[in-house]
């Protein structure tokens, strides 16, 4: 393989087209182009498609770059290991995926403590869908998978689920929308505007089952994948939200919004997925430990 047409094409795929790769390689679209076609023929598969005016991996494409991430990673790895200056501690990578559905703050206050080891850690955190994420953890793409549920029985992966902790919910509103809604917690949320997690969050089922219970029935304005989204639009004021009670301080001052009220009938779980049984990488260990110890100690 001519390693220089396959850095062309991950360049391209990361820059999201021709011309903007064009752009970063100093070289003419049909060069680049030319380039791509010369690989695509000795692989035997196509690795874009048209869609409009725009360019789309393959199926084939997205495999090839997910390898093309490994090789070109790892170049850089080798450069900066023969480069270090000599006797100086080598720095570990730790690979990462983050559940879209896990709270950004939650994630950076889990993750933080791999920055505390003995060694310089190199972080390389990814985030997505959890499926997506154990199958890289079965490739061995990543170390460890940040989550808000188990993984499920289902899923033939050979991976162990590692309890970090819990933490009650507490609902949070801007001051003007609050103050529109009478009454205690949670009656006050009857013909609230709501923004909630998506379907397929494990606190979703948890939700509507208390709602139910507490004859509660709020204006759902939102559903969505991404708690940082969903709090994005909490701070506009467009719907009260959930999130994890151990971040509320946290919360009302990042996002300008007040406590509603807290309710330990709702619980969000999170759980770290590692092809280890007996955890041995330090930056695992040093989160775990921190997750039992202290954020979710209480």
């Amino acid at each position: 393989m001519n390693f220089k047409h396959l850095y062309y094409f991950w360049v391209t795929a990361k820059a999201g087209g021709i011309m903007r790769a064009g752009e970063q390689l100093h070289t003419t679209p049909q060069t680049l182009s030319g380039q791509i076609k010369v690989l695509e023929d000795w692989l035997g598969r196509k690795l874009f498609r048209k869609a409009g005016r725009q360019l789309e991996l393959t199926e084939h494409g997205r495999l090839a770059l997910g390898y093309a991430d490994q090789i070109f990673s790892l170049g850089q790895d080798l450069e900066t290991a023969l480069r270090q200056v000599r006797g100086a501690q080598r720095r570990l990578d730790f690979r990462v995926g983050v559940a879209d559905s896990v709270s950004k703050s939650v994630a950076y206050r889990l993750l933080e403590p791999a920055f505390l080891i003995d060694q310089p850690v190199k972080l390389l955190a990814s985030e997505g869908k959890f499926d997506d994420l154990l199958a890289q953890l079965a490739l061995h793409r990543l170390d460890l998978v940040i989550a808000d549920e188990p993984m499920p029985k289902r899923v033939s992966v050979k991976a162990f689920n590692h309890a970090l902790g819990s933490s009650s919910l507490t609902c949070f509103a801007t001051p003007a929308l609050r103050a529109r809604f009478k009454g205690a917690f949670p009656a006050c949320l009857d013909g609230m505007p709501m923004l909630v997690p998506g379907a397929t969050a494990s606190v979703r089922r948890q939700l509507e089952g208390w709602f139910a219970k507490h004859q509660i029935a709020p204006v759902v304005v939102g559903e969505f994948d991404d708690a940082a989204l969903m709090k994005a639009f909490g701070r506009e004021g467009q719907g009260a939200f959930l999130a994890p009670s151990v971040l509320e301080e946290e919360t009302c001052a990042q996002f300008g919004v007040v406590a509603i009220g807290k309710t330990s009938e709702l619980v969000e779980e999170f759980y770290a997925v590692s092809v280890e049984r007996r955890i041995s990488h330090p930056c695992v260990l040093a989160i775990t430990d921190a997750a039992r110890e202290q954020l979710f100690s209480a």
